[in-house]
């Protein structure tokens, strides 16, 4: 099966509402359809993850970022600009479009634009925000491999779109835009 059909059936299993295993900059990760409300509550009940935590959105073009946000200095947005694509998750103030089952307790969402160039295609051609939450129950180290994530997650994964991880050993560095805050190095 070629990358572009593997792709193809990444898509059609998040547009009937499954969970799908995917390559990112340093593990494994979990996405779904974020305005699939049962969709993402499946993927929490999988992670053993507490629903106030918020998740992370992997984004495809800067249309999608200033359909998630509330309007942010010029000065900010060039802080965005000068690190994405790339391996950082920014909290940004979420607007009223962020569904309470993405952004948690928070007012913020986090988002990426990865540069991972799997991850990259797959936001492509999904064409709009994609969940990505690390592959891995809630306290347990995250999976590196296939192999790793069928021993955590036995059932539950609809799809494994296979392919290689980026160049990190530990998931994206997470920053608030605001405050320039390192929330997870």
């Amino acid at each position: 099966m070629t990358k572009d059909s593997q792709i193809l059936q990444a898509i059609s299993t998040l547009k009937i509402g499954g969970i799908i295993a995917y390559p990112t900059e340093a593990v494994y990760g979990l996405g779904c359809d974020p305005y699939n409300q049962q969709a993402v509550t499946n993927l929490l009940q999988l992670k053993q993850r507490d629903t106030d935590k918020g998740l992370i959105l992997l984004l495809n073009n800067w249309e999608q970022v200033w359909q998630l946000t509330t309007i942010i200095e010029n000065t900010l947005q060039q802080r965005l600009r000068d690190t994405w694509p790339g391996a950082i998750t920014w909290l940004l103030p979420a607007n009223k479009q962020v569904p309470i089952w993405i952004k948690g307790e928070h007012n913020t969402v986090a988002i990426r634009m990865t540069a991972h160039p799997l991850a990259k295609q797959l936001c492509q051609q999904w064409g709009k925000p994609l969940v990505s939450s690390s592959a891995n129950i809630a306290q347990r180290q995250p999976t590196t491999s296939v192999a790793e994530l069928k021993q955590q997650f036995p059932t539950g994964i609809d799809y494994i779109l296979e392919g290689s991880l980026g160049d990190l050993t530990k998931p994206t560095e997470i920053r608030d835009l605001l405050t320039g805050k390192i929330i997870r190095k």
